[in-house]
Order: C-alpha cells, then sequence, then structure tokens
C-alpha cells in the first residue's frame, strides 16, 4: 500500500469508529426516549450500556484482525492509537501503549460476539439498523487489515469470521416480519435483563483502561472542545417543534403526507393562540389511520407525527408505542381485555401505533376475542382522550373494510393519510442516504443498474411491493456481496473499500435480460435541473456527475435520473466544474 493510501486510511478508520459510536448511542437514545417500557433499568444507564458495548465491539474487532498474523505491524499501531484516542479522547506514549494493546489482547477474545450486539437483536425498534452496523463492522474490518498492505489469507479469513458471526446472531429473526417479532416481545422481560448482563462482559476496555490509568507517566488527557449533545427532553419546546418538522421535511418523496402534518401542525398552533386569547376551540380528532403498501414510512411518519404534539403540548411525552393484533388480542376467554388495556398504558401521553390493525377482527366477522379488543380500545380513547392519540396502519382497502365494521372506529378515526409506493427514483435517494451514511460510493454504470432494476419492480408492484424495505434489502446485499468480491484482492485501496461496483447489485426479481440495456448506446436518463425545472435525457455517464443546465446554467449534481421512456434529441446537460 503506498504512502499516500495508508495516510487516508487512519482518517477513513476514524470516521468508522465515530459511525459506530454515533450508531450505538443514537440506538440507547432511541430506545431511552421513545421505548423506555422495554428496558428494565433508567434510560440513562441503557445509554451507558450502548456507548460500553461500542467501545467492546471495535476492539474486538480491531483486535480479532491485528492477532491474526500474530504480530502487529507499524501501521496497525499506529491505528491502535487511533483507536485508543477515539476510547478515551486520550494520546499514549510508547510504553502506555504497549500496556493498552496487551490489555486488549489478552481480554478481547474473551468478549462474546452476541453480547456486543444482543441489542439489536433482542429489542424490536433496533433491528432496522441491523443493515447499518453490519456495515459498520465490515468497513471497520476491512480498513484494519488492509493497513499493512495487501490483505494475507489469515486476515481475509478474520473478516470473513466476524461477517459470519453478526450473520449468525443477526439474521436469525427476519426484520420483515412482525409475526416473529412480537414473539420476542413476548419474552423480553428475560431477553432485556441479559442486554444489561452484557455489562459483565466488558472486561477489556474497562481493564485497560484501570491498568494504564495506574501507569507512569501520567495519561495526557486531551480535552474535548465540544459540548455534549443537548438531550432530547431538554430542548425548548419550540426547538423540539422545528427538529420535528425539519426530520419530516427531510424524508424522500411523502410530498402528500408532508402538507397534511403541516397542516394539522399549524391548526394546532393556531388553537393554542386562539385559547390563550381566550376564544373558543374547534374540537378535532387526532386519531389517524395511515393507509399503504409496507415500506413507505408508515412508522417513520408516526413517531415524527408523535413527536410533534409532545413539542406542542398536545401530548405530555409524545412517544411512540409500536404494537399488532399479537400486542392487543389474547388466546384465551377473559384475557384480552387486560392485554390490551396494558398496551394502552404504555402509550399514556403518547401515540399508540397500531400495525396491520385490519387483522385485529377477523375478515369473516366471528372474531370476539378482537372485537373486545377493538371495543377495549374505544373506551381508552375516550377515556383518556387527553393522553392518547392512535394510529392505525395497514392495507388501505382492508383499512377500509375495518372502519366500516364498527361505526365507533369510522367516527373517531376521520383523518386518513394515504402512503403511496415510492418510486424508482426516490427508491434510489432512499438507496444513496444509506451508502452516504455509511461511505459507501457509486458510480455512473451502477446508479444506472440500481434504477433499472427499482424502475422494473415499481412496473410491475402489486400491494406487496417492499418499498423503502426492498431499498433496505438490496443495500445490506451488496455490502455483504461487495465483501467477498474485495476479500481475495491482494492490493487493495481505500477507495475500492469504499465503492459498490455494478456486480454487487443483485435484484433477484428482476430479469438479467433487463441489465442488457447497460450496453445499449441509446440508454437515456431524464435530468432536472433543481433551481430552473428544465429537464433533458442525458446518457449514463452523467449520473453522479457535476453538470450544468444548457438552460439557465446552473450547476448541479446529477444524483439520479429517470429512465427516459422516448429518446429525444435534446441537448444533454453540460458537464460542470466537477463533471466528467
Amino acid at each position: 500500500m503506498s504512502t499516500f493510501e495508508f495516510t487516508d486510511l487512519p482518517s477513513q478508520f476514524r470516521q468508522m469508529l465515530g459511525k459506530c459510536r454515533d450508531l450505538y448511542v443514537s440506538s440507547g437514545e432511541l430506545a431511552a426516549r421513545e421505548h423506555a417500557h422495554l428496558l428494565p433499568h433508567s434510560g440513562e444507564k441503557f445509554i451507558q450500556l450502548m456507548d460500553d458495548l461500542h467501545q467492546a465491539l471495535v476492539v474486538k474487532v480491531f483486535v480479532t484482525i491485528c492477532e491474526a498474523d500474530r504480530r502487529w505491524s507499524k501501521n496497525e499501531k499506529f491505528l491502535a492509537e487511533v483507536l485508543v484516542f477515539h476510547l478515551w479522547s486520550q494520546w499514549l506514549d510508547e510504553d502506555q501503549m504497549r500496556q493498552a494493546l496487551e490489555a486488549m489482547s489478552t481480554r478481547a477474545m474473551d468478549l462474546k460476539w452476541y453480547s456486543l450486539v444482543r441489542p439489536f437483536d433482542q429489542l424490536a425498534p433496533l433491528r432496522n439498523r441491523i443493515g447499518d452496523l453490519e456495515a459498520i463492522v465490515s468497513r471497520l474490518a476491512n480498513l484494519i487489515a488492509r493497513a499493512d498492505g495487501p490483505i494475507r489469507p489469515t486476515e481475509a479469513a478474520h473478516v470473513q469470521t466476524i461477517q459470519d458471526e453478526l450473520q449468525r446472531h443477526l439474521r436469525r429473526i427476519p426484520i420483515d416480519e412482525p409475526s416473529e417479532h412480537a414473539e420476542a416481545d413476548r419474552t423480553r422481560e428475560d431477553t432485556i435483563e441479559k442486554i444489561f448482563s452484557s455489562a459483565d462482559e466488558l472486561p477489556a476496555v474497562r481493564k485497560a483502561r484501570e491498568q494504564i490509568a495506574t501507569a507512569e507517566p501520567k495519561l495526557q488527557t486531551q480535552q474535548k472542545t465540544e459540548p455534549p449533545p443537548k438531550p432530547e427532553s431538554d430542548k425548548p419546546p419550540e426547538e423540539r417543534l422545528a427538529d420535528a418538522l425539519a426530520e419530516l421535511d427531510n424524508l424522500i418523496g411523502l410530498d402528500n403526507i408532508k402538507d397534511e402534518v403541516h397542516t394539522l401542525a399549524n391548526f394546532l398552533k393556531v388553537q393554542k393562540i386562539r385559547a390563550e386569547a381566550g376564544l373558543p376551540n374547534t374540537n378535532l380528532s387526532l386519531h389517524m389511520v395511515f393507509g399503504g403498501n409496507p415500506g413507505t414510512g408508515k412508522t417513520t411518519v408516526a413517531r415524527i407525527v408523535g413527536k410533534i404534539f409532545g413539542a406542542m403540548g398536545v401530548l405530555k411525552k409524545g412517544h411512540l408505542i409500536e404494537t399488532d393484533r399479537s400486542g392487543l388480542v389474547a388466546e384465551y376467554a377473559g384475557q384480552t381485555g387486560p392485554k390490551s388495556n396494558k398496551k394502552i398504558d404504555e402509550a399514556l401521553d403518547g401515540v399508540l401505533f397500531i400495525d396491520e390493525a385490519y387483522t385485529l377482527i377477523a375478515s369473516d366477522g366471528e372474531d370476539p376475542f378482537g372485537h373486545e379488543a377493538v371495543q377495549t380500545l374505544l373506551k381508552r380513547m375516550e377515556d383518556d382522550r387527553e393522553r392518547l392519540v392512535v394510529i392505525l396502519a395497514g392495507y388501505p382497502v382492508e383499512m377500509q373494510a375495518l372502519l366500516r365494521s364498527n361505526p365507533g372506529l369510522s367516527s373517531r378515526f376521520s383523518r386518513q393519510l394515504t402512503f403511496i409506493d415510492y418510486t424508482p427514483l426516490e427508491l434510489a435517494r432512499i438507496f444513496s442516504l444509506m451508502c452516504n451514511k455509511n461511505l459507501y460510493k457509486v458510480g455512473a454504470r451502477t446508479r444506472a443498474k440500481i434504477m433499472l432494476g427499482f424502475t422494473w419492480l415499481y412496473e410491475r408492484r402489486d400491494r406487496h411491493f417492499g418499498n423503502g424495505r426492498t431499498v433496505r434489502n438490496l443495500f445490506e446485499d451488496a455490502i455483504r456481496r461487495q465483501a467477498n468480491r474485495i476479500a481475495a484482492v491482494i492490493d487493495l485501496s481505500v477507495e475500492q473499500l469504499s465503492t459498490l461496483e455494478t456486480e454487487d447489485i443483485h435484484f433477484a426479481k428482476v430479469p438479467l435480460d433487463e441489465f442488457a440495456k447497460l450496453d445499449d448506446p441509446a440508454l437515456r436518463f431524464h435530468l432536472s435541473c433543481p433551481q430552473c425545472a428544465h429537464g433533458k435525457d442525458a446518457p449514463m455517464r452523467f449520473l453522479g456527475e457535476g453538470v450544468k443546465c444548457p438552460k439557465c446554467q446552473h450547476e448541479f449534481t446529477a444524483d439520479w435520473g429517470e429512465i427516459a421512456v422516448d429518446v429525444g434529441d435534446d441537448e444533454p446537460p453540460q458537464p460542470g466544474r466537477r463533471g466528467a
């Protein structure tokens, strides 16, 4: 590996360490803020545990790779200094560094992989972050393996072992199967205790820190200049509201949903001002129905709605409790009422989000337990109308049938929001967000293949079209394929570590013939100028490049473009200063 390449590698390593910490800590904050009912201890303790787990994980990954050839190269020791600074914000002298390496090496092997990733397996709200976790760990392992040049067979084997361990522990429960989640939730009392017991399995980081702290000379502490982030609960209501609305606006697509939520927020704001002026308020039901296919962002929007209601004082907390039929309906007579009330109690002062709500009552109507759950829900909505907002979600047709089955439902859920399927362009942009978050890049040909695949799936979609879940599955599969592809490469650069190639993108349901279009010179993509909306059809090579609008001369990056149905004679955008 050239000097230039290794000079760039520590920066990449430092970035991925930061992303690992952000993933664990933000996951801890999410669980503490919106799913505190899942935790047997304080949210603060859980956040600290997640930070400890992240530290132990990066130590184990580092030691596992460096011990592959039973020696520590000069470059690996340099990365170890970066790692130690990441863990403790301290630079060590040579003797202290040697003690740190000995302590970490001795104890890291005792750490169990599952104990370090257990929360992402056992806490249902964190399971959709498994792909991010796998991507970060894979990148860390590959960066460490490339520190001293071409990867050796033993290092490649250890990288693969790490990937296999995560796959084995984290993919046992499919993230798209609510019924599996519900079963996990029913046994959470045992599993959450095990998560907290993981704190007893983190000796590598703690013991190393203790040993080094007693060494002479004392550690030279690097003072942090940036203040810790302000907890969400400590922010003033105006700031929390602005953050929630900004989070909504930053979502890909969903323009109709954004308009509805903004309108509702404006209405509530005006009602609050009227109340302060002594004017009467208009009673408005805040319960909603979210109709749409899977993966269209219903849960995400529900969580944001809860934040908005919480910031505006409509709800005291604004947290989100997710459930489905299994969380409300029992299997035996006399148990459904208590079970439903228990779940509703968890949602008080927040939002109760019932996914696949149409399953609450069997389609044939002969479902006494389901009817009991609905009646319990309706009664609690009335008794606790100042403390509870309920959002029902599911397929549009089935949701309409559910509302017609009970007059109480139809009268209380007058606000209905329709989540339409993402377009191919929106799916591609969601894929791009995942790549950016994990420091992956895609070239023009890869972008073209992604657009071809999404377009084919979109044009043939049915009610089971996965939308955002399809994107996440594609991305997670791509990073695994990339890892397998580069594992045997002898001389690998950081650029190759960061790039997803065309062969890494695999659409299982799309015919291979569809991708033959990549070699068709007539293939064009419709690009639109973000400033003047002028559109032109351009060749594949413009995707991902800087271009200049031929009409208004505005320069922009042509990240993605819709496949042009008819190839015209329009003049394509001109390459900009960043262009090809």
